[in-house]
This record gives C-alpha cells, structure tokens and sequence, in this order.
C-alpha cells in the first residue's frame, strides 16, 4: 500500500473517532436503559425524622375515626309538602343555618331533608337533633348505617326545648358510641365532629372547644334551654344530631347549629353537651317524652354592677327578677333580687347553668339551692314543679302597709338626679292605682348616655327602693343616691308600665 493511501485511512479512522466523540457528548444524561427496568422517583427517605409524639397523636386521631364512625348514621326525612309553606320551612332552617340561607325546592312532591344522628343502644335507638325529624311525615325517616345497609325508623319522641329527639331502627348487635361527660370539657379540649355535612356520609372534622355555655337563641322559646358547647370543628348543613366527640373517642356533645351568613360554615359551630341530651333520651325513651323540672322563676345574668350591689365579691350567679306565684321556687321561699349560687352544690353563673341543672332534674324531685340574700349565704330546698303547673302569674312580695307614702305637698315635686342623668317625680293616688303600688317615684326624664339609660331604666318607670330603703317621695330618693360614693353600686327596684317587679343595678359614675 502506498504512502498515500495510508495516510488517506490514517485521517478516515481520526475522523471517525471524533465524529464518535461528538456524537457521544451529544447525548451526555440520556437513559438508554431497556424496557423493563426499576423507575426511581423521589427521594429515598421522608426529610423529617419521625417524631414519636407526632405520630402517637396521628394514630390516636385514627382511632378516634375508626371507633366512632361505624356508630354514626346517616338520615333521610320525607315531609309533606302540606306541613308547612315555603315561607314556614326557610324561616326554620334560617334559624339554624342563618339568614342568607336558600331554600329553594319544587313546587310539587315532597320535601328531602338530611342529617345526622348516632346509635345508643345495640337494639337500634338513635339520638339526633329534634329538628331534623321533627316534619317527617309517616314512615318517612330512612336511616343509612355505615356499612351501607338501609331501615326505615320509627320516630320514639322529641323535645323541642333541647332541640333533641330518639329515633329506632329493626336491627340488633349494632355499634354503640362511648357516652362521655360533658361536664368535665373545658375550653382548648381537642374535639372531633362526626357526620354527613352536605351528603357527604362518615366525615370527621376536627377542632377545640372555643367556648362553653352559649346562647345563640335558635330555639324561639322562653322555655328552650341553649347552654352551647361552642367549637371551631367544621360543622355544615347535614351534620345535624351528629356526635362531638373527645379526643377518648367518647361523645360529649351532639351537633346541632353553626354562626354563618352564608348557611355554610364560617368557624363557629354548637352543640348540645351530653349530659342534658342523655337524659333527655333516656325519658323519651322510657315514657315518650321528656319530664322536665321548673322551678317557676324568671332569671338573667348577674353583671359587675350587679354584683357590687348585691354585695357580691364578684360577679357569680343568676339573678331572680321575678317568681311565679305558687311555683316551685315562690313555695321554696325564694324572693325577687335573690342570686341563686348554686344547685346540688354546683355553681351555676349564667342563666344557661341554672336552666340545664333543673332542666336535668325531674318534677317531684327536691333540690338544694345556695341563695345569696341581703349580703349572706342562705339555703333553700324546694321540690321542682312541671311547666303545666305555670300559671304565669308574677308574685310580689307582701308591701309593707304601715309605710308612711309621703305628704300631699309632696304631690307634684320634681328632683333632677344629676349623678345618674335622672330626673324624678312624686305620684299620686291615681298613679299608684295604675302600677299598682303604695309608694314610689316616677322616673319623669332620662338622659342620653347617662348611667340610668345605660343600666335600663326606663322613663315611665316607677322606682319603689333604693338599696334596702324604700322611696316615697323625689327627696328620699335623692337623699338615697347622695350617700352613696363615686364608684359605689346600689340596687333599685323598679315596676314599669307593664307592672312587672324587676331590679336595675346602678353603679355611680366616678
């Protein structure tokens, strides 16, 4: 071979060597691997080390889920169109899912309404709110378990004052919920809410309990008793009558309204604690309905002011502002301006307090009641009535007859109260008649902003004592109020137009 034709192939291998090398760069970082072969996506290990509390708390969560839910149904309700109109059914479910809340159905066929409720006993009885069942017409309430299968339930009793109601179903050996104690939840608790909100069957939302005892007033009665464990657990339209459960997988509460705008949830939610619905459930199912206990009085909130003038320390109790005339507590010898402080031996510091404890009480039974009085603890036991047994007559105090009800040239004097923004007048005999007093003030004039207006007092109202000093005439009224200091709290007692007795505690403006 020539010199020349070596040469020739010398160059044609160098070619091709580098034509390799810039071939092979060119496909630098691509997998050529076959078919077939493992595929690794994401890391190999979790970024974070697991940490033993964490875990606990998510396996405990878990449990809670898988304990309670096969215990949680899921209710249909059919109601007759003809049970009410469309105006009656929106204003009905305004109230527990508020004011910008849609009803919209058809104009034909029956109304569909969905909720919750829980298995109590193994042989099929199941608690859920009174107002998911309340309309169903007859046979109209199918109930769905967790396990998918269907019953149609018989409708055992409600209580439109809890807003609570005990439905059963033909089963036997059914899950049972853990009934737990309301009394023992206190605000920050971890609750779990179970049900079906907006059809969606066996969800858990999970939540605190953000606060305790709340009136909301959804159920538009005097007599209803709203004593709300509040949560921040999501609650939606269909979680009704559903379990509130504790982080032991125990029911303290059953889910029954939300604060919204939109009929949606927007971070409040309530429920009835299940101390109260427990015995509700237990007397509807023994009798069909449940046997409430009244004490026949009428009560409100003591506030700071009230305290101070009642001597109080701080503000605790509830305020007696009237008694129904032969009722149980008018028997029991409790008076108007009476603080109730406790029942059984709890205290009780808000109206929804002393309503639960009686309410949980039967007719018949007695109870023990710590009574604050003329700046001393007494006790009274009285024996509970039943509402039928309230004849809504207000009882007043025996009025003292020997009291002197002040000179005639009183008649028509006129005092202005300058330190509560008061002005006064002296009554006559006509007057008396009409309010039904022996003596007494007329509150003439109140002005704007002034501590009398803000306390509620009322113009046209006839205030018969200051503090333990009855008034007969505009001077012993204001001779009253001057000795008492900036800062000093006093007690009024007052009848209005409406010749109803009530307390207005008054504190004087520093």
């Amino acid at each position: 071979m020539s010199t020349k034709s070596i040469l020739a192939a010398v160059f044609l291998i160098s070619l091709g060597i580098i034509f390799g090398v810039v071939l092979v760069s060119s496909f630098k970082g691509v997998d050529f691997s076959f078919a077939g072969e493992d595929v690794k996506l994401g890391a190999q290990q979790a970024p974070v080390k697991p940490n033993s509390t964490l875990q606990a708390l998510n396996e405990a969560f878990h449990t809670v889920s898988k304990t309670v839910t096969p215990s949680v149904v899921f209710i249909q309700v059919e109601m007759d169109r003809e049970t009410g109109s469309d105006d009656d059914a929106s204003q009905f479910f305004h109230r527990f899912f508020g004011p910008d809340f849609k009803f919209d159905m058809p104009r034909r066929g029956p109304e569909v309404g969905t909720g919750s409720g829980f298995i109590i006993s193994d042989n099929g009885y199941i608690m859920t709110n009174n107002h998911v069942v309340a309309r169903a017409k007859k046979n109209g309430i199918k109930v769905q378990l967790s396990d998918t299968r269907e019953f149609r339930a018989k409708l055992i009793g409600t209580d439109k004052y809890t807003d609570l109601a005990v439905i059963k179903i033909d089963a036997d050996n059914l899950p049972v919920v853990s009934l737990g104690n309301s009394d023992e939840v206190s605000v920050g608790h971890i609750v779990f809410a179970v049900g079906a909100p907006l059809g969606l069957k066996s969800t858990m939302t999970q939540g605190i309990v953000s606060a305790l005892g709340r009136n909301i007033g959804i159920i538009g009665d005097e007599y209803g008793i709203e004593n709300f464990i509040q949560t921040d657990a999501a609650v939606n339209p269909g979680n009704s009558g559903g379990p509130l459960v504790n982080i032991s997988g125990e029911v303290i509460g059953i889910n029954t309204a939300i604060a919204t705008t939109n009929a949606r949830y927007q971070g409040y939610s309530f429920a009835i604690p299940l101390n109260l619905a427990k015995q509700v459930a237990t007397d509807i199912i023994k009798y069909g309905k449940f046997r409430r206990g009244f004490l026949g009085v009428g009560i409100r909130p003591v506030d700071a002011v009230t305290a101070k003038a009642a001597g109080l320390d701080k503000a605790k109790g509830v305020w007696i502002e009237n008694v129904t005339k032969d009722g149980a507590g008018d028997k029991a010898g409790i008076e108007y301006g009476d603080i109730i402080l406790s029942v059984e031996g709890k205290e009780v510091n808000s109206p929804q307090d002393l309503q639960t404890a009686i309410a949980s009480k039967h007719p018949g039974e007695v109870v023990k009641l710590e009574i604050w009085r003329n700046k001393k603890v007494i006790e009274k036991k009285a024996e509970l009535g039943s509402r039928d047994e309230d004849g809504g007559e207000i009882a007043e105090r025996v009025k003292d007859e020997n009291e002197n009800s002040g000179s005639s040239a009183e008649a028509e004097k006129t005092v202005n109260v300058k330190e509560l923004g008061v002005t006064v007048k002296s009554i006559d005999s006509r007057t008396k008649k009409q309010y039904d007093v022996d003596k007494g003030v007329l509150v003439s004039n109140i002005e704007d902003m002034s501590a009398a207006q803000e306390r509620g007092l009322r113009k046209g109202d006839v205030v018969t004592e200051v503090g333990d000093q009855k008034v007969a005439t505009p001077d012993q009224f204001e001779s009253a109020i001057k000795k008492l200091k900036p800062g000093d709290a006093v007690m009024l007692r007052v009848k209005g137009q409406d010749k109803k007795m009530r307390f207005v505690p008054i504190e004087i403006p520093k």
